[in-house]
C-alpha cells in the first residue's frame, strides 16, 4: 500500500460536515492528518464543481463517491464523475430489497446488471457495497456470492468492507483474495468486541490480521485503501488519525 493509495470515507465524519464551510474545513485536518484522498457519503449537498475545488484546493483526490441514484439514474451518476474527475461510484446499502426474499434478490441483481453496463460504457466502475447482511443464505451460496457470480466482472466491483465480512461470518484476507482484479477499493474498520457486543474499532485496535488482509487486496488489485468508522468513541477526527498513523507506521511501502 502506497501513501497515495490511502484516503478516508467522509461519512466518518458526517457529523462535522454539514455546511459547505464546515466541510472546507473538515477537509482541511483529514489532509493535515495525512490522508491523500477521500470518498464522499453522508456530507451535505454540494455541487460537484465546487466540491472538486475544495477538495482540489486542499491537495486532496475523491476517489469513489456513494451515490443513491446509481441503480436508477446511472447517466446523472457518470455526468458527476466526469465532473470531479473520478471513475469509481458505489452502490451503498440495498434499499426497498429484501435480502431474505428471492424476488428481491434477483430484482437487485437485475438493476445492477443494467446500471453497471452504463457504467462501463461510460469508462467507469460500479461498485457494490456490502454489509452483513448480504451473508444470509441464498440457495447453496450467500447473497452476496450470487451477485458476484451472477453479474459481469469486468462491470460489476465490490467494495470490500473488512468489519462487515467478519460481522458476517467470513475472513477478510480470504475475501480479499478471492476478488483477483474485482476489488478496486477496500473499506478497513477494525472489529473489535466490547462487553460481548461486536464493535467498530480504529484499524489496529481490534482483531484484524492487517498482515494478512493488506497485501491479500494489494495483491487483488486494490487502488484505494480507505479508512472508515461509521461509528466512534470521540471526536471522529481522532479516530481517524489513530487508524492513519497505525497504517503509515506499519503497512506504507
Amino acid at each position: 500500500m502506497k501513501d497515495h493509495q490511502l484516503a478516508t470515507q467522509l461519512y466518518t465524519v458526517r457529523s462535522l460536515c454539514k455546511t459547505p464551510a464546515a466541510t472546507r474545513a473538515t477537509l482541511e485536518k483529514i489532509r493535515t492528518i495525512g490522508y491523500c484522498a477521500v470518498e464522499v457519503a453522508g456530507i451535505c449537498p454540494i455541487p460537484p464543481h465546487e466540491l472538486l475545488k475544495m477538495t482540489t484546493d486542499e491537495g486532496l483526490t475523491i476517489c469513489s463517491i456513494h451515490d443513491g441514484a446509481v441503480l436508477d439514474a446511472p447517466e446523472g451518476v457518470v455526468e458527476k464523475l466526469n465532473v470531479i474527475g473520478c471513475d469509481l461510484a458505489v452502490y451503498s446499502y440495498p434499499a426497498g430489497f429484501d435480502l431474505c426474499n428471492a424476488d428481491d434478490v434477483r430484482r437487485l441483481v437485475q438493476k445492477l446488471v443494467a446500471a453497471s453496463e452504463v457504467f462501463r460504457a461510460a469508462g467507469k466502475t460500479l461498485c457494490y457495497h456490502h454489509h452483513s447482511l448480504e451473508f444470509v443464505r441464498f440457495g447453496k451460496t450467500t447473497v452476496l456470492e450470487h451477485i458476484l457470480d451472477s453479474t459481469d466482472p469486468a462491470s460489476l466491483s465490490l467494495e470490500l468492507d473488512t468489519y462487515w465480512v467478519q460481522h458476517g461470518g467470513g475472513t477478510p484476507a480470504q475475501w480479499c483474495a478471492r476478488l483477483k482484479d474485482r476489488l478496486p477499493i477496500l473499506h478497513m474498520k477494525d472489529y473489535g468486541n466490547i462487553a460481548g457486543t461486536p464493535t467498530m474499532m480504529e484499524v489496529g485496535k481490534g482483531n484484524l490480521d492487517w498482515n494478512q488482509i493488506i497485501p491479500a487486496a494489494a495483491a487483488s488489485g486494490c487502488r484505494w485503501f480507505v479508512v472508515e468508522q461509521d461509528t466512534c468513541p470521540g471526536d471522529p477526527l481522532e479516530s481517524l488519525k489513530i487508524s492513519h498513523d497505525y497504517l503509515r507506521s506499519n503497512h506504507l511501502s
